[in-house]
């Protein structure tokens, strides 16, 4: 009888560590989620160019986003933080999230004639920052 109640023991204890584990994973989980969103619920998005758009395609986005679209191309500017690399991929990337950032909150879309997309990764380099705003 001894030998099956430490048996039975020994399971109830097995199934206690198991369970305590399990909680312990689902709560990081919850935590790292909670850590990734923003306070608003909110995950932070930048728009960048996409990578299969002909430059082409690019340079004639980026020039709108610049002109008529009302983005901020100051930084994209020779000896400006964010000139560097000196792509049209780079710069329609810096232009089209300038001005997603800008005028999200007003219905703007990243959409470019198909020429960029969202991304959750910070696309900002050495000096060159990419805003963000919630």
């Amino acid at each position: 009888m001894s030998n099956s109640g430490n048996r039975l023991s020994s399971c109830s204890s097995f199934w206690r560590t198991m369970s305590s584990a399990f909680i312990r994973t689902l709560l990081a989980l919850l935590f790292l989620t909670l850590i990734l969103q923003k306070s608003d619920g909110q995950f932070e998005e930048w728009c960048i160019a996409d990578e299969q758009t002909p430059d082409d395609e690019l340079l004639k986005a980026l020039n709108w986003a610049c002109g008529k679209g009302g983005a901020d191309c100051s930084k994209i500017q020779v000896n400006k933080p964010c000139y560097l690399p000196n792509t049209i991929r780079d710069h329609a990337s810096y232009a089209f999230n300038n001005y997603y950032q800008k005028f999200k909150h007003i219905g703007a879309t990243c959409y470019f004639n198909a020429a960029a997309m969202i991304t959750d990764l910070d696309p900002s380099h050495k000096s060159c920052k990419f805003e963000y705003l919630p």
